[in-house]
Parts: C-alpha cells; structure tokens; sequence
C-alpha cells in the first residue's frame, strides 16, 4: 500500500540556510528506504505559495496560504509500505520529525 509523508515544520528554521549535517541524514534516510520510496521533493517557502479557488464560476489565485500556524507543510515522501505501522516506522526516521512533525495519509485507491 502507498502512503504518502507530509513532511511539516517551522520554516524560519531555515532563514539562514541549511545544515550540511541535516542534509546528510536525509541522503542516509533515502539510502535506507530507496526501494519504498516512489517519489518525493521538498517545497519553497509559503510565500513562494498561490491559492487558486474557483468561485461563480470564475478562477482566482491569491498570494498564499499564509494560515497562522507553527509548522507548515515543506516537502513529502510517496512510500510503498506493507501497513500503517512500516509507514510510520518509516515517517520516524525522517529527520524532520525531531523538530516538526511527519503526517501519515494512506492514498486512496479507486476501483
């Protein structure tokens, strides 16, 4: 079954750069899990971000999310896992848990 990891933390951590270290556990982190892993990416800031909402009909794209919130959504991982469980396992080990937090959806599978 495929799960998809949303990976969520506090981007002003990263104001000032990245930490080379941090970087390395996630290559060790994808060494790891290279056969379940079936895509993934991080994502620009939210103030890279566009809304777009269709409303009577009509398309509007706004500047954002810019939702109050501590931990915003920074990239994913699309995983190939046997259960909940190995996704999990799997979500812990991302580095990113330590400081934000890791969502574990199941993908939905149409007939």
């Amino acid at each position: 079954m495929q799960y998809l990891l949303l990976i969520y933390e506090d981007q002003k951590r990263f104001e000032q750069g990245y930490d080379e270290g941090e970087f390395a556990e996630y290559g060790a982190f994808g060494q790891k899990h290279a056969a379940a892993i079936k895509g993934g990416q991080a994502l620009q800031p939210t103030t890279t971000a566009r809304t777009v909402r269709v409303r009577d009909g009509k398309a509007v794209a706004t500047d954002g999310p810019f939702a109050e919130t501590k931990e915003q959504l920074g990239g994913y991982y699309l995983v190939e896992a046997a259960d909940s469980n190995e996704a999990e396992s799997m979500a812990a080990g991302i580095p990113a848990a330590r400081f934000g937090s890791i969502e574990v959806r199941p993908i939905m599978v149409f007939s």
